[in-house]
């Protein structure tokens, strides 16, 4: 369509003229099909690419070279440029869908089902055993997710595009294959969960996660259902042709239409949806499109077509064109309808008579002043909806005369328009072929349409539009570096090539924050440009990112030296757990011990984990890295803690022998191997004592004291000759068990046995501390004569404190201990004391 032709001029009326639609020409397609009919299609929403592939119940003719390829889905722009070739290995595809990202989803009959990205990369997951063993007879795929019906009838929902395990939702007692249904997706539904809708019988069903409701129709069956874009109306063709809408809850009629009285006959190979208030139909070449008041549109094409629904419209794709038909907006309507009087047409025709310097123009915005602000936003308005250039500058300029007649306007939606015009006129070049409408763009985002320019590897304009947008550039940076470095693949390439492309990406990223290196470096290690994404990672200033990537990677020691350059603890934690777990023992000590001082934080680390976590872990450790001295404490440490008397002393010898191997450490295994020894002695005297007395565990000191305070002196005797036992040690704990066992004549005997080595004052002093003083003043006589007094006022016996003084002549110390006195009656004992003195 020319510039010049008037935006009318492809309108038609509806609803007896007070509705209009339009059918305007995008593209006059490039590609080279001649028969769309020999091909299976299916169209992304938001004017996004063709997927088309041979239709195998057609029969065409293919030249000598073709005839033994495997089959090819061919991605074209809505212009009809060539995106991509995607190979299929998979046998009979069952259903093709686009998702929100524009990925292609591909599924089989198999159950296996491939996510494609416009570039050929796929990631292929399967919908599980069901389908795979029973087969899959339909599916449907929406932006989010797909719903699949199995050769059992039931039917399994995927609700992301990330692999997760497909759900059964419930069932629906179906015994035949349903005549069509469809789904309702989760955006458009009460419980944010996928419905499906299936017609059997004269009914429909409606089938969720949890339960199957019959919704009683009775004017099925049905061969074609369709929700409109919003949710809100469902649209049924009966198998007499009859076009039924209802509301979506089925509680209301909204429309109904016989399709044999437009003079069609048989089932349409399509029906969409036109926006929210208007259906299509297409046969091979003729398109219908019914309204809600039962008019009709014909349009007539040279060959088959194919329609896309909008929310806004619907896109009809043919072999030498790809159109747009859609209700005319509102706003444009008011501007251009014949006749119309509104006041944005009149501001519409006052700039026109301005243009041409006529005085009427000054007449028509003061007929409108009062309406002059709704006038210029409706302007502004139908400038947005318009498809060429040439209307969008004239309805933008009536805007901008309008404003001048205004004192106070926001201007932000003008400038966002004008702005927004830009961008979409950009993407609706012919080479790019996005033909996005400022509806559809206002549904979807700005970073959504800057994500499609990227995903085709139109990186220029995505930056271009980003920073005209003030639109953060990060993921499109991202994705040219990985589609710079996916230009290498298969290509030999050197170190300075991998230096050159490390250089033009960071130049690229000088001055953009968020973008991660570890994802560029990621694809590269995908590529199998192992030493291009080591040098990437080097850029990457959190470790968070480095770390995993390199683990993948295997650059072991370069993993666990980046975790600790971090200061993570858990960090190196997690590396050092996911090395012991991927390598043998011997290669994670030896990574360990070849470090030095780099990795040095990560083996006491190690340490602290196995010490709490992992004996076992720690024992090995130590045992390669030759460390015998902490072999030996580790041996002690379990010993402790072990309940049986055997093991402990198996865990002690085993100390003992990690001790022995060192030679500075020779008193250390000397003395576990006498701790073993006196360990089995002590099971022996237990073993006497029918385990009625507890040894196991005792110091020799100990054991010599139980042995004194149980009765068994020949066993106390025992252990002090077999460990040669000093003496002094020896008569110190036998003083104490004796007193104890608070056996006084064995005490008495065994002070008389020999000479003290302790003396005697040991004797007094200990009976009374431990609150035994008349046992205590026995023993002292038998103590040096200088301390007898002290001794004896220890023990509270001050008369014998005084008879000693007596004896000794010492009248002073006597005088001394008068005025010390505690008590009257002891004063006057030894006033008595004085008088014998004083006496002789």
């Amino acid at each position: 369509m020319a510039p010049t032709d008037h935006p009318t001029s492809t309108w038609e009326p509806m609803q007896d003229g007070t509705v209009f639609y339009r059918k305007q020409e995008l593209y006059s397609m490039q590609w080279k099909v001649q028969d769309l009919s020999d091909f299976k299609v299916v169209g992304a929403r938001y004017g996004g690419p063709l997927a088309i592939i041979r239709d195998e119940h057609k029969v065409i003719a293919l030249g000598g070279a073709q005839r033994f390829t495997k089959p090819q889905i061919q991605v074209y722009s809505s212009s009809g440029g060539l995106i991509s070739t995607l190979s299929w290995d998979q046998g009979k595809i069952i259903c093709m869908g686009w998702a929100y990202d524009e990925r292609l989803v591909v599924l089989s009959e198999e159950g296996l089902y491939r996510v494609y990205d416009l570039q050929g990369e796929y990631e292929q997951f399967s919908l599980g055993a069901e389908a795979l063993e029973e087969g899959v007879v339909e599916a449907q795929v929406h932006e989010t997710g797909l719903v699949a019906l199995t050769g059992s009838l039931n039917f399994l929902e995927v609700r992301s595009w990330e692999g997760g395990k497909a759900q059964t939702l419930a069932s629906s007692g179906l015994s035949t294959p349903p005549h069509c249904w469809t789904i309702m997706p989760p955006e458009l539904t009460v419980s944010r969960h996928v419905e499906v809708l299936i017609s059997t019988d004269s009914t429909i069903l409606m089938l969720d996660n949890l339960e199957c409701i019959d919704q009683r129709v009775s004017r099925g069956p049905f061969t074609f259902l369709a929700p409109s874009p919003n949710g809100k109306a469902l649209a049924l063709l009966t198998a007499q042709n009859v076009l039924w809408v209802v509301s979506s809850d089925f509680q209301g009629e909204l429309a109904e239409s016989d399709l044999s009285l437009e003079g069609v006959s048989g089932p349409p190979k399509q029906m969409v949806w036109c926006g929210n208030d208007s259906l299509v139909l297409v046969w091979d070449a003729l398109v219908l499109m019914m309204g809600p008041f039962g008019d009709a549109l014909r349009y007539f094409y040279a060959s088959p077509v194919h329609a896309i629904g909008e929310i806004d419209g619907t896109r009809i794709v043919g072999a030498e064109k790809c159109d747009f038909l859609q209700r005319v907006p509102s706003s444009t309507d008011a501007v251009f309808r014949p006749g119309s009087t509104s006041p944005a047409a009149t501001l519409f025709d006052a700039m026109t008579h301005f243009e041409r310097k006529s005085p009427k123009a000054d007449e028509n915005i003061r007929s409108i002043r009062p309406e002059l602000v709704a006038a210029v936003d409706a302007c502004i308005d139908a400038a947005a909806q318009e498809w060429e250039p040439y209307w969008q500058k004239k309805l933008l300029n009536a805007a901008s005369f309008g404003r001048a007649f205004l004192d106070l306007y926001d201007p932000s939606e003008f400038v966002a328009v004008g702005q927004t015009l830009k961008v979409l006129n950009a993407a609706r070049y012919y080479e790019i072929g996005i033909p996005i409408t400022y509806t559809q763009y206002q549904h979807t985002s700005p970073e959504h349409l800057i994500a499609r320019l990227t995903s085709r590897n139109l990186h220029l304009l995505a930056l271009r539009v980003s920073s005209y947008l003030q639109i953060k550039a990060d993921p499109v940076l991202k994705h040219w570096a990985c589609a710079k470095i996916a230009q290498t693949k298969g290509i030999s390439v050197s170190e300075k090539d991998d230096d050159d492309i490390v250089q033009t990406i960071v130049s690229k990223f000088k001055g953009q924050y968020g973008v991660s290196y570890a994802d560029i470096a990621r694809r590269a290690w995908q590529l199998g440009r192992t030493r291009l994404a080591t040098r990437l990672l080097d850029h990457e200033p959190r470790a968070e990112d480095q770390v995993p990537l390199l683990l993948s990677m295997k650059e072991d020691r370069l993993a666990l030296k980046k975790a600790i350059d971090s200061g993570d603890t858990d960090m190196v934690y997690h590396v050092l757990l996911t090395l012991k777990k991927r390598l043998n023992l011997g290669d994670f000590f030896r990574l360990l011990e070849d470090g030095g001082p780099e990795l040095a934080p990560a083996a006491s680390l190690l340490q602290v984990y196995a010490r709490q976590q992992n004996r076992e872990l720690l024992r090995d450790f130590y045992f390669q890295d030759d460390r015998r001295t902490e072999s030996a404490i580790l041996k002690l440490e379990e010993a402790a803690e072990a309940n049986d008397v055997v093991d402990r002393t198996a865990a002690i010898r085993a100390a003992g022998k990690s001790f022995s191997e060192d030679k500075d450490r020779g008193f250390e295994a000397r003395m576990m191997d006498e701790h073993s020894k006196l360990l089995i002695l002590q099971q022996a005297f237990e073993k006497d004592a029918d385990g009625r007395v507890e040894f196991i565990g005792l110091s020799i000191n100990d054991t010599i004291y139980k042995c004194i305070t149980t009765g068994q002196s020949k066993k106390a005797e025992k252990v002090r000759s077999d460990w040669r036992v000093p003496d002094k040690r020896f008569w110190y704990i036998k003083l104490h068990a004796l007193t104890e066992a608070r056996d006084w004549e064995g005490l008495d005997a065994f002070a008389k046995q020999k000479r003290s080595p302790i003396g005697y004052e040991a004797f007094v002093n200990h009976l009374v501390s431990k609150g035994f003083p008349n046992q205590a003043k026995n023993f002292v006589p038998r103590c040096d004569a200088k301390q007898r007094i002290d001794l004896y006022i220890k023990c509270g016996d001050w008369r014998a404190a005084g008879a000693e003084c007596k004896e000794r002549g010492d009248k002073n110390r006597l005088d001394q201990l008068r005025r010390m006195a505690p008590n009257g009656l002891v004063q006057r004992e030894l006033d008595q004391i004085a008088s014998t003195m004083n006496a002789r």
